[in-house]
């Protein structure tokens, strides 16, 4: 995959321009059961394979201080058996049919996928709609103990003992107040594992593991009729829950630098910048995506050409837009080279932010950079199931813009940057005195 997607990109670059793009066009089948959920249906017979993807409108960000990771365990709960399904049997029925399935959750969702042959849809629906409606039947006390020992192992393997891990907690510590949706971490924090309950767990739940606060796609080898007729067989006896009042969007900014030293158990040190910046999906979003891209995308971009290459103080480098529902934030990370400083490297990073904000990128270097977007997105539109394939992102555009088929909408927002549109949005997003500082160094 990506080799075809690198072949892509190269036959995207020799394009004269993005108008050429053909036109994406997605058809789907859009209906509401009784119960709220949200059912969108996408026929592609291009292979034998379907994918049932769930969407929870739910992540961290629903969470309260003091009860934070209850996203993320309930990810972990969803694989452990339900009302008509013994511990267990969830992935051996899966893979005995030949099956795949995981689910991930982030601040504003969790998500939950199943793919199969096409005629093992059934027992996807059946499987997914009985941890839908019927979990609390098979969901014990010592359940959510055991579930929650492994998430806190999780937590000690991907943060406490991972090198540099603590930083994506300290970012977000220091990016939004304490009280914010995002301040805390999607996996929560160790005391607040430790003190959930039993009731707390089945409350939250209760709360927002209902058909109304869902959605589903089934796309791939199906036939619409039937599939919605499985569907409704399925989920239609799902109790509806009560109706999730929708979350406000707090302020937030950063009123100057917020600098910190953060020790750990590492040999070199790393340095982390990062900006608050537009939602998902608002102006400047599509722009920063590409700012980051004429930074670090590639061998070839500013950043890693002069950090890596030519001035040699840095042993990698890395710029992304992280886009989120609530707020947004960029991030440049970068590791010097042994014998040269993150002072070092933070000097250079800033002239070349400034170089960015002083003058326009060449038209050459937009077209670069909306090219690997443009090849990027059609790479995950050739998968149905899985993370950030086409079930995936239909369920993702449905939830976003209300429209599942936001396709060629999504790819006008890059295919319409100007060159003069990137300098704008490194200027308005990336001040230099309006950010965080991370360091991380050796612990002494």
């Amino acid at each position: 995959m990506k080799r075809a997607a690198a072949l892509l990109g190269v036959l995207l670059l020799s394009a004269p321009a993005f108008a050429q793009a053909p036109r994406l066009e997605l058809p789907y089948t859009q209906f509401t059961l009784p119960d709220g959920l949200r059912v969108i249906l996408h026929e592609d017979h291009s292979v034998p394979i379907v994918s049932v993807n769930v969407w929870y409108h739910v992540g961290s960000a629903r969470e309260r201080p003091g009860r934070t990771g209850f996203a993320h365990l309930f990810e972990h709960l969803m694989f452990m058996g339900s009302g008509h399904v013994k511990p267990g049997q969830f992935d051996e029925w899966l893979e005995g049919a030949g099956g795949t399935n995981n689910g991930s959750t982030t601040s504003d969702r969790t998500n939950y996928w199943i793919t199969v042959p096409s005629n093992a849809l059934e027992l996807a629906l059946f499987l997914e709609s009985d941890r839908m409606g019927y979990l609390l039947d098979a969901m014990t006390p010592e359940t959510v103990d055991a579930q929650r020992d492994v998430v806190k192992n999780e937590r000690r393997q991907s943060y406490e003992n991972r090198p540099y891990g603590m930083a994506d907690i300290a970012l977000t510590e220091m990016l939004y107040p304490e009280g914010h949706p995002y301040h805390w971490p999607v996996i929560g924090y160790m005391p607040d594992l430790s003190a959930a309950s039993y009731e707390d767990v089945v409350s939250f739940f209760k709360t927002y593991y209902a058909p109304g606060n869902a959605s589903l796609v089934v796309a791939g080898d199906i036939d619409t009729p039937t599939a919605k007729t499985l569907v409704e067989k399925w989920f239609s006896d799902v109790k509806a829950g009560t109706p999730v009042a929708p979350m406000s969007i707090p302020a937030v900014q950063l009123t100057g630098v917020q600098a910190r030293t953060l020790e750990d158990n590492v040999q070199i040190p790393k340095l982390y910048l990062a900006w608050l910046t537009p939602r998902h999906l608002e102006p400047g979003d599509a722009a920063l995506d590409v700012v980051a891209d004429v930074l670090s995308g590639g061998k070839s971009s500013r950043l890693y050409k002069r950090l890596v290459y030519d001035m040699q103080i840095a042993q990698d480098v890395s710029a992304f837009q992280d886009s989120q529902a609530l707020s947004s934030f960029f991030l440049i990370e970068a590791t010097p080279r042994p014998g040269h400083t993150t002072a070092e490297v933070q000097t250079a990073i800033d002239e070349e932010i400034a170089a960015l904000q002083g003058s326009p990128p060449s038209a050459r270097e937009v077209e670069r950079a909306v090219n690997q977007i443009e090849a990027s997105f059609y790479d995950r539109m050739e998968r149905v199931g899985g993370f950030g394939g086409k079930a995936d992102l239909l369920n993702a555009y449905a939830t976003d813009t209300g429209d599942p088929d936001w396709f060629n909408e999504d790819l006008s927002r890059y295919r319409a940057l100007s060159p003069s549109d990137i300098t704008a949005a490194a200027v308005q997003f990336l001040p230099r005195d309006r950010r965080v500082e991370l360091t991380v160094v050796p612990r002494k």
